[in-house]
């Protein structure tokens, strides 16, 4: 018998099977039922991968946990103001019908009542429901939550382009859906609107990439202004930095505290700066931040637990104005992790000069650590 002639079948490069015949012992090239077949294992396994992927990318094709989705930060930052406006609204309209319907959710760790609202509660709806809807692919970290049988079919998506942010910034940035983290407060100073000390609230979103603060929205619902901020790219006309913030102003340190606790930070203070020291009690994390940032205080210190959404916004606002917000340790707060949620190191705030207060509050600090 002559050698044998292969005849080799390719499928993507990859050969599947061998026939071998004998030409001459199969009239018209009549196939030979008896002819041997040798199957190349490498080719049935990649035969069988691809259709495998095949299988998935059918089933998963859409799912945006199997690709990776990209999301426009300016986009992001339009949406942010939105959603803070219109939780805004609902904040102001549920204050102006006196519909709070006040609940206590119990007390915080230094014994004092943490309280929630209807306003609280529709402003989450509209915020977090607002973002989703835009942003499905987005992890979003809210103080409240949500109820299972809510109906929010009625919340729109939140807005992506906005005039302000359009004017600003004229270049976007495009950042991996996984990357982001939105921490948003729907109402910051709880306890002030029910009391009806309305310039202390705030409605806030905050976007952080791979954990660090990039993105802020403070609203006021009772002034209706809104600063926002984002790092390295711009902010909002309502922001305005002048040059002797953070300084001591004629021998006096203004230092700005939570109404809870300015009692204890007041003796340290006095201690640090001297007699003449001014603490300014105060509501809310928002507003506080923004009382630097206008000047109306050199620092804002925290010297007790607080939870992250009270304060991503005001730091990445602090960051695009040059200012800084640490523990009062001096560690940097990163805002990567839902788990993670609450900052037990104390807060410092400034917007400038933030080592020196640093220095002069060591002892906030390690009350701070000893807490914790």
């Amino acid at each position: 018998m002559a050698p044998c002639k292969k005849k080799r079948l390719y499928i993507w490069n990859y050969w599947v099977s061998i026939i071998c015949y004998d030409k001459r012992e199969i009239p018209n090239h009549t196939m030979n039922l008896g002819a041997s077949v040798r199957v190349n294992k490498c080719g049935v396994c990649v035969l069988m991968t691809l259709m495998v992927m095949v299988v998935l990318l059918y089933k998963y094709g859409n799912n945006t946990e199997f690709k990776r989705e990209v999301v426009s930060l300016r986009s992001l930052l339009s949406a942010a103001i939105d959603a803070a406006e219109r939780g805004g609204r609902v904040v102001y309209d549920i204050r102006e019908a006196a519909t709070l319907h006040e609940q206590s959710k119990g007390k915080t760790k230094e014994g004092a009542n943490d309280p929630v609202t209807d306003g609280d509660i529709k402003s989450h709806l509209t915020m977090f429901f607002s973002l989703q809807k835009s942003f499905p692919a987005i992890k979003i970290i809210s103080e409240e939550h949500s109820l299972n049988d809510v109906d929010v079919s009625s919340v729109s998506p939140a807005a992506l382009l906005h005039p302000e942010v359009t004017a600003a910034i004229p270049e976007d940035q495009m950042v991996p859906a996984g990357d982001i983290r939105v921490w948003i407060d729907p109402l910051d100073a709880t306890q002030e609107y029910t009391e009806n000390l309305r310039e202390y609230v705030t409605t806030m979103v905050c976007v952080a990439v791979r954990g660090h603060p990039t993105i802020g929205v403070i609203h006021k619902p009772f002034s209706k202004s809104t600063a926002w901020a984002w790092v390295g790219k711009g902010v909002s006309p309502a922001l305005r930095q002048t040059g002797n913030q953070g300084v001591v102003k004629n021998d006096i340190a203004h230092i700005i505290v939570s109404r809870s606790h300015a009692g204890d930070v007041k003796t340290v203070a006095t201690a640090a700066f001297g007699e003449k020291t001014e603490v300014i009690p105060a509501g809310g994390a928002g507003y506080k931040t923004l009382a630097v940032v206008e000047g109306k205080a050199d620092a804002y210190v925290h010297s007790t637990a607080i939870k992250k959404w009270d304060l991503c916004a005001g730091n990445a606002v602090l960051f695009a104005l040059h200012g800084n917000m640490t523990t009062l340790g001096g560690d940097p707060l990163d805002y990567g992790s839902q788990e993670e949620y609450k900052n037990e190191g104390g807060v410092l705030a400034t917007l400038t000069n933030h080592t020196y207060y640093l220095q002069k509050l060591q002892v906030l600090a390690g009350k701070a650590a000893k807490a914790a």
